[in-house]
């Protein structure tokens, strides 16, 4: 039997823009999921109720987080950025939210799989979001080692993870599970939640939101590796959507070739929206690629 599936965006007004790229790309290019969900904070909510359809809805943080974890007035946040505070977590900044956010959604939809696609990416070619399983197993990206290689705070996260699991060092993974699309089991996200609160005797979002320190696909790479041993879970190294993290920005000519470089397996590109890459031109050559 053919598992249902979802598509997960989390975004804001900033990123509309590359949001909209994104989109235009799935349209074109993705089959194989039930539904597309944009994930915004409330503010943004005008902004992006145009990219709804029929297989594209948007939720807001205040359907998705509990009334206790709040984002004040924009005049008492420092230098005017939003910030969530609450007398459970320390205060976060919005890509944490975002973060709860992703793992939250996953108590509201009714499907076997998520895809989380990041908004500053987009398909260049045909994808069947089906083909993420294999029987019960789900595609499970996973760089080997990767944390020790990493270049930001991957040794951070995995170690607040495995704070946030109860694993013993010993137990963690030393793995890379940070990408721009990924694929998890709505019900071991469920069950993960579930997992840290009887762990911890309190709410999974009171412990994550206890650091700033954290990242969600570390926490769920870990939880599948360190604590159900992979069951479930088709580890694969490839990135359907490699990714241009860091300084300096390509070239669209760079763009472009890394387009025509993709192997057979990789169906997206993305540009992490902080470069200084403009939408437009992202646009133009993915637009190109794909025709």
């Amino acid at each position: 039997m053919a598992k249902t599936n979802a598509i997960v965006t989390a975004s804001y007004a900033p990123d509309f823009e590359r949001c909209k790229i994104l989109c235009e790309s799935m349209d074109k290019h993705a089959t194989g999921y039930e539904c597309h969900y944009i994930l915004v904070d409330v503010p943004d909510l005008s902004l992006f109720r145009p990219l709804e359809g029929p297989k594209r809805k948007i939720i807001t943080d205040r359907q998705l987080l509990p009334w206790w974890l709040y984002r004040p007035p924009k005049f008492l946040s420092p230098k005017g950025r939003r910030i969530w505070v609450s007398p459970l977590t320390v205060p976060l900044h919005g890509w944490h939210v975002q973060q709860l956010m992703r793992i939250a959604v996953a108590e509201r939809l009714e499907v076997d799989g998520l895809m989380y696609c990041d908004s500053d990416t987009a398909f260049v070619k045909h994808f069947d979001v089906q083909t993420i399983w294999n029987g019960e197993n789900i595609r499970f990206w996973r760089e080997e080692g990767g944390a020790l290689q990493a270049k930001d705070d991957h040794l951070l996260w995995k170690a607040q993870a495995g704070r946030t699991l109860g694993l013993k060092p010993d137990d963690q993974p030393d793995h890379n599970y940070v990408c721009s699309f990924v694929t998890w089991k709505r019900q071991t996200v469920l069950d993960m939640c579930a997992h840290i609160e009887q762990t911890h005797g309190r709410s999974w979002i009171s412990v994550i939101g206890s650091s700033r320190k954290f990242s969600e696909c570390m926490l769920y790479g870990a939880y599948v590796d360190g604590v159900l041993g992979g069951k479930g879970h088709s580890p694969n190294s490839v990135s359907l959507c490699p990714m241009f993290w860091f300084n300096p920005a390509p070239s669209t000519d760079e763009l472009s070739t890394s387009i025509e470089q993709l192997t057979k397996e990789q169906v997206a590109i993305g540009v992490q929206s902080f470069l200084p890459f403009e939408p437009a031109a992202f646009r133009e050559v993915v637009s190109k690629a794909s025709a």
